[in-house]
């Protein structure tokens, strides 16, 4: 299974005012093996041409939550031969080789908010934007062995910060790792805020101790 980060950043991350920024990242969305899209959201048009991604090939969609910077309707219009899969929490579905199942987000302001399992029956991916802290269904899914999980960050390394409620900081992504991390493959952050974080380099460095990685824009990684 191939991952490409189209974008990494949160929602006060503006492609019209921000793209010259050193470090930009678009609002977080990824691409499985050039044909599933998690979060069609406003930027995904511009990843996908920055990273030479073919909107046809995209076969399959799937939509974390309805928040402005996670879904697009221009962006799906751009996608005409692509499925949006619906995914109800709890639900198990089928596209394509990938069987999908939704858990319960943390994230009260997006109705119906989810988090995602994917599996291509070799290798499985947890996508976790937004929610904070993880829910007692899908950590009982990830003790069963992930590859791969994807993990919100968006808040930085601000203790006592009123978003705690709807995302995580550092620390708590720090102690989901600490608690999980045996049955996790590899572990990433996405969904960084300009405002809450420092540049990429030095998260990196902050985040590499624990064995957390910090995705980028364009990163591309086979599990």
């Amino acid at each position: 299974m191939k991952i490409t980060f189209l974008g990494t950043g949160a929602a006060d991350w503006v492609l019209a005012q921000h793209r010259d920024i050193d470090g930009f990242r678009r609002n977080s969305s990824i691409l499985i093996d050039e044909c599933l899209l998690v979060d069609p959201g406003p930027d995904v048009p511009d990843a996908l041409a920055a990273f030479g991604k073919d909107p046809m090939a995209i076969r399959y969609v799937l939509s974390t939550h309805k928040h402005a910077d996670h879904f697009s309707e221009s962006t799906l219009e751009l996608m005409r031969s692509a499925q949006l899969v619906s995914v109800g929490i709890g639900d198990t579905v089928t596209a394509g080789k990938y069987t999908v199942t939704a858990y319960r987000a943390n994230h009260s302001t997006a109705n119906g908010a989810v988090h995602f399992i994917v599996s291509d029956g070799e290798k499985k991916l947890f996508y976790g934007m937004d929610g904070a802290w993880l829910l007692y269904d899908e950590v009982a899914a990830i003790k069963q062995g992930v590859d791969l999980a994807v993990i919100d960050a968006t808040i930085g390394d601000k203790p006592g910060d009123w978003r705690i409620f709807e995302h995580n900081n550092l620390n708590m992504v720090r102690e989901i790792k600490l608690s999980l991390g045996k049955y996790i493959g590899r572990f990433l952050i996405s969904h960084m805020s300009k405002g809450a974080h420092t540049t990429h380099a030095e998260l990196e460095a902050m985040m590499s101790e624990f064995g957390i990685e910090v995705a980028h824009d364009g990163l591309e990684i086979e599990i």
